[in-house]
């Protein structure tokens, strides 16, 4: 019987993520694609890319764009996608969205394949690609926590400019260059674009990432706490979150502390973490092995090393956790859900 062929489309196609996307549905996909639109904002239609070495031209993403299309890739940012994800669902397609619009719907499946595909066959329309902190987390903490079941999470990560845009990246560059050429560096997008202060982040450590909320935390870190908790189907679990942007380009970093309902060695944990889907072991602390997000950068799996119990207390362990946050944390993510999708013949 011959495979079914999809119509796809990409909304925010000029955008990192979307770019990411393209690129993996050119080269990495597992299903065939018989149709590929290419949806962005008004300043951007017209212009053409590359796939599949030919020429496709951008349109304007509109409510009428979705006719046909079985799958939506979406990554142009919140208010699109609740201006405009209804409207492909209604037309008939699949959405998967990238924003944190619909995660913390009831009825929207919050989907790491690794951790909960079974909640994809409860989807009506929508299926929502975690933040890319909590993703490339719970991707390394679900296997342990099967093994040997998980009490307490708490993690300060240490994430890329890009996980804020092609913007920021460059502002990162332009910022270091004028640094280093004795030049005051001008700042208008970090820490939030929606704050009233910005701050450089070249040569910097910026404590905020997205707007601080009533509680002292900002929405970045509400967000991690909150889709851990859906993703891994258990609200009494504890967790605490610290979210800071560091002068990298790609790929985040994280220092994660756990504490096990059962005890548990190092080596218990590596071994089960060596079996993991999606999940690479870097770590040999004598040969200064351990991950890092300048090699993780362009990799689709996520990084786990400096694996450590705590010495005060026998079910406490330490983690650093590295994934390509571009990757693994938004666009690989996007395709393994159709991928998985297909497979299970949900769609």
């Amino acid at each position: 019987m011959r495979k079914k062929s999809y119509h796809v489309a990409v909304v925010g196609a000029t955008g990192a993520v979307g770019q990411k996307i393209l690129s993996l549905l050119e080269y990495e996909t597992q299903f065939e694609i018989s149709e590929v639109t290419l949806l962005s904002s008004k300043r951007s239609a017209g212009k053409k890319l590359s796939f599949k070495e030919r020429e496709i031209t951008i349109q304007e993403a509109l409510p009428t764009s979705f006719q046909g299309v079985d799958i939506a890739f979406f990554s142009a940012g919140g208010e699109v996608s609740k201006r405009l994800v209804n409207y492909a669902v209604d037309s008939g397609a699949v959405v998967i969205d990238n924003t944190s619009e619909y995660r913390m719907s009831s009825d929207v499946p919050l989907v790491v394949p690794e951790v909960n595909a079974h909640t994809l066959t409860n989807h009506k329309g929508i299926i929502a690609v975690p933040n890319c902190s909590a993703l490339q987390m719970v991707t390394v903490l679900h296997p342990i926590r099967k093994a040997f079941g998980l009490e307490r999470i708490i993690v300060s990560t240490y994430q890329a400019v890009s996980g804020s845009g092609i913007h920021a990246i460059n502002e990162l560059k332009e910022q270091a260059r004028a640094m280093l050429a004795g030049h005051e560096a001008e700042a208008g997008i970090l820490p939030a674009k929606k704050d009233k202060k910005y701050y450089p982040i070249a040569f910097n450590v910026l404590p905020q990432v997205d707007v601080f909320t009533d509680n002292g935390y900002t929405f970045e870190e509400v967000k991690m706490i909150q889709e851990t908790k859906k993703i891994m189907e258990d609200p009494a679990l504890k967790m605490a979150a610290t979210c800071v942007r560091v002068p990298v380009v790609s790929g985040h970093s994280e220092s994660v502390y756990i504490e096990l309902e059962r005890a548990a060695t190092v080596k218990d944990i590596r071994e089960v973490l060596s079996f993991s889907p999606g999940v690479i072991l870097q770590d040999e602390p004598g040969e200064q092995l351990y991950p890092m997000p300048l090699y993780a950068a362009g990799k689709t799996d996520t990084f786990v090393g400096r694996i450590r119990k705590d010495p005060d207390y026998p079910k406490g362990f330490h983690l650093w956790i590295v994934s390509d946050n571009l990757l693994k944390g938004a666009a690989w993510n996007s395709v393994q859900i159709v991928e998985t999708m297909v497979e299970k013949r949900i769609i």
